[in-house]
Order: structure tokens, then C-alpha cells, then sequence
């Protein structure tokens, strides 16, 4: 067997890198926003971050769900691009506007109604409810805009328009950590206003993105700007098959988000000064997550696209690439996580701000997820970059949330609470009892091949003409 076959060649690489590069530095540039967050309240204490990284959990549900939703676009996007039909992009964008409006109006809501009964899920400590409910009272107004930037850019990334996402991703980031140090610390004639100044600068930064996005799409003419009445111009039966393909990614996520949340509420209970250290630990891993979702997304683009042109065989192929890529990219980056982790932490840990405990917690679950995410990688490929460009959005969610709720939460609980094992074993055993069997369903899946579902006619004629090559055996 070629190696070509598995780690691509050189047509293959072209198309992967000119996609994967700007929506990778795009996200690292996303999660720069938290990164800058995290660094710089770190500096007001162990209980502050603590407090922020537990409100931050409801605004990680809240986007997490608007990432279901840009998934479960992405499944009609990719293949109507295969095709050209631009009418069909847009009816999908107007309604999953729809769908983000009420999505981000509920998040918003139920933080302004009771955010200190949200951060009590995670910790009973008064001083750490009253910071988190602050900011969460604040940063619940950047909701809505993030979840219409990703909407809008997971659109133009899917019509391999990447750009626009990236420019605009440059200049909020560069606004969000000036405006943090000016409100937090009070500088550059700017108010000092802690946390509450946090949250500020995040809404403000958060809601240029929108608006940077809309003005650079009316100077470029792309598939953004067209007649209104195109977004409104779909049928009931149009958002049926929309909701019928959306909604299990929107479950998936929702209910994988809710999974880790309540994995987080195990993890903070057992000691404040552990979640601070999980935090500062999550907040760099984001960074390096930006390269799996940077090749994840050329994924879900490149076979989507086969897929809705009817080119099975090329779909396969570069599914294969891509289920070989993803986890050796874990290995890379994980083992570069690891031989830098204590420059890394150093980053957050200036002076006496946090504890020792703090610091050793965030080195220990560095290196364990350092060696595990090559691992967590796979079934990840799987299941948000070929199922669901595939068009097979139900067993995704089914091996996604399967494992967590079923074995990882009472595995963690029972360690946490049951068996009392140290911290970084608590963390252990839930990634593992997560991860194993869901690795273990997905490749199956995904050798059988029965994850290609097409929406249109020319995916469908395509799906038959391969099964008929094949002597109609998908196996």
C-alpha cells in the first residue's frame, strides 16, 4: 500500500494546507480571546481565575451548541458548494439565523436571570459566586455575536473563502487584549475595573466580528451579500430536512457540552485551586486545538465537497488521509505541549498570583493529555470531520455522547468521590473511560462506509454508482 494513500501527495497537501492554514491561525486567533482573559485576570488571583473559568463554562455551553449548529450547516454548505448552487447555501444560512437568535437569546437570558445559581454548580464558595456571577452578567452580551461570527465565517470557510475569517479574527484579537489591559488594570486613560473590565472588552471586541465580517463581505461581493428574500425563500419542508440533519449535531454537542460541564462541576468540587490549574491548562490547549480544528475543517470541506459531486471514491480517499493526519498531529503538538510545559505555565504564574498547587496541577494534566490527545484525536476526525461531511450526523452524536454520559461521568464521580484518587487520576480516568470506546465505534463506522449519506442528487447518483462498482458491498 502506497503511503500516498494515508499521508496524501502533493495535490492533496496544496488543497489541505491553503484551507487548514488560515481557518487554523483563524481559531488560534479565536482562542487567543480566552488566552488573553485567562493571563491577564490571572493576575488578580487563584480565586478570580477560578471564578472566570467557571462562569466562562456557561458561555463554553452556549458556543459549543452554536457549533452544533455551524455543523450541522456545514453538512448542506459543503455539498450544495460541490454543485455550485448558491441559492441552497443561502436558504441554509437564513435558517440557521433563525435557530442562532433563539439559541443565543436562552443563553443570554437564563445569565442575566440567575448567574449566581450557575457558578454555585460549580462551587459553593461565596467570594467565587459573586466574581463569577459579575462577569457572567457582562459576557453574556458577547453570546449572540460570537455565535453569528462563526455562522457567518464557518459559511465562507466552507466555500473555501477562508480570508475574510482570518483578517477579521486579527484585528478583534488585537482590540480584545488591548482593551483588557486598558480595562483590568486600568490603563491607557481607561478605567480599572477587574474582572467586570474583562468581560467589557470581551462584548466589545466579540461584537466587531460581525461587523467587520458584514463590511468585508460588501466590498468583496461573496456569497454573504445577495437578495434578503434568498435567505427567507426556503419551505417548511426546506428547515424539516435542515432540523432533521442539524438537530442530532446540535444534541451531539449540547449534550457532549453538558457532559464535560458536569465532568468540570466533579473537577471543581474536589478543590478551587485545581480547577484554577485545569484552566490555566485548557486556555493554551485551546491554542494548539486550533490546528486539529484547522485540519478538521479542510476535512469537512474536501470530502464534503466530493461527496455532494457524487465523487465517492475521492471522498474515501482523502477520509483516509485525513483519519491518518489528525492523530499524528496529536503526537506532534502533544509532545511539544509536554517538553514546553513549564515555560507555559510560567506564562500564567508571575510573582505569587497562584499557588503551588495550582501550578503542579496545571503541569500533571499537561502532561497527561499531552500523551492522550493523539488518542482523542481519532474518534474526533471521525466524527465532526468525515461523519458529518458525509452526511451521517446520528451516529456521531450517538458514539459522542454514548461513552461520556454512559461510562466517563460515573467513572470520574466514583473516583472522585468513591475512591478519593488524586486529582490528575480523577482527570485520567475520565478522558480514558471517554475516549477508548468511542475510538473503538467510530473506526468501525468508519470502515463500513455507511456514513455516506449525500444531500444531493448528484452525491446520490454518485453513492449508487459506487456501490455498483463495488458489487453493492459498503464494507
Amino acid at each position: 500500500m502506497k503511503l500516498t494513500n494515508y499521508l496524501g501527495d502533493r495535490p492533496f497537501w496544496r488543497v489541505t494546507l491553503t484551507l487548514a492554514l488560515p481557518i487554523a491561525l483563524q481559531n488560534v486567533l479565536t482562542s487567543s480571546f480566552q488566552l488573553v482573559d485567562t493571563l491577564m485576570v490571572s493576575q488578580l488571583g487563584d480565586v478570580t481565575l477560578s471564578a472566570v473559568g467557571m462562569a466562562g463554562q456557561w458561555g463554553w455551553l452556549a458556543m459549543l451548541l452554536g457549533f452544533g449548529l455551524c455543523s450541522g450547516m456545514s453538512v448542506f454548505v459543503s455539498q450544495y458548494w460541490g454543485v455550485r448552487d448558491i441559492k441552497g447555501i443561502r436558504r441554509v444560512l437564513g435558517m440557521a439565523l433563525i435557530l442562532l437568535f433563539l439559541l443565543a437569546s436562552g443563553f443570554m437570558t437564563l445569565a442575566l436571570a440567575a448567574p449566581e445559581f450557575i457558578i454555585s454548580l460549580f462551587n459553593k464558595d461565596p467570594e467565587i459566586i459573586a466574581i463569577g456571577s459579575r462577569y457572567l452578567r457582562i459576557i453574556c452580551f458577547s453570546y449572540p455575536a460570537t455565535m453569528l461570527t462563526n455562522v457567518l465565517a464557518t459559511l465562507l470557510r466552507n466555500t473555501e473563502q477562508v480570508k475574510a475569517p482570518l483578517y477579521v479574527s486579527m484585528v478583534t484579537t488585537v482590540a480584545n487584549a488591548v482593551m483588557n489591559y486598558g480595562l483590568i488594570f486600568g490603563k491607557l486613560g481607561m478605567p480599572q475595573l477587574g474582572v467586570a473590565g474583562a468581560a467589557i472588552a470581551s462584548c466589545i471586541s466579540a461584537w466587531m466580528g460581525p461587523v467587520l465580517l458584514i463590511l468585508i463581505s460588501f466590498l468583496q461581493k461573496n456569497l454573504l451579500i445577495g437578495p434578503v428574500k434568498e435567505l427567507a425563500a426556503f419551505h417548511l419542508r426546506d428547515l424539516l430536512a435542515f432540523i432533521r440533519r442539524a438537530l442530532p449535531v446540535l444534541i451531539n454537542e449540547g449534550g457532549w457540552s453538558l457532559g464535560i460541564v458536569c465532568l468540570n462541576m466533579i473537577y471543581s468540587n474536589i478543590g478551587y485551586e485545581h480547577y484554577a490549574g485545569i484552566t490555566v491548562y485548557k486556555t493554551f490547549a485551546d491554542l494548539s486545538f486550533a490546528f486539529y480544528v484547522g485540519l478538521g475543517n479542510a476535512c469537512v470541506i474536501m470530502v464534503g465537497k466530493s461527496v455532494g459531486q457524487g465523487k465517492i471514491s475521492r471522498a474515501l480517499q482523502d477520509a483516509n488521509r485525513f483519519s491518518c493526519l489528525l492523530p499524528l498531529a496529536g503526537l506532534l503538538i502533544g509532545g511539544l505541549m509536554i517538553t514546553f510545559r513549564h515555560s507555559l505555565v510560567s506564562i500564567f504564574a508571575m510573582g505569587d498570583n497562584l499557588s503551588l498547587l495550582t501550578i503542579q496541577t496545571a503541569l500533571a494534566v499537561t502532561v497527561f493529555c499531552g500523551l492522550e490527545v493523539a488518542f482523542r484525536n481519532i474518534p474526533y476526525v471521525q466524527v465532526v470531520g468525515i461523519f458529518r461531511s458525509g452526511g451521517d450526523t446520528i451516529t456521531g452524536m450517538l458514539y459522542d455522547l454514548l461513552p461520556l454520559w454512559l461510562v466517563a461521568i460515573p467513572a470520574a464521580w466514583a473516583a472522585a468521590n468513591l475512591l478519593h484518587l488524586p486529582f490528575i487520576a480523577v482527570v485520567a480516568t475520565a478522558y480514558l473511560a471517554e475516549d477508548i470506546p468511542k475510538v473503538i465505534m467510530c473506526m468501525k463506522h468508519f470502515k463500513s462506509r455507511k456514513w455516506l449519506k449525500p444531500v444531493t442528487k448528484e452525491g446520490k447518483a454518485g453513492l449508487e454508482s459506487y456501490k455498483n462498482q463495488t458489487g453493492g458491498n459498503m464494507v
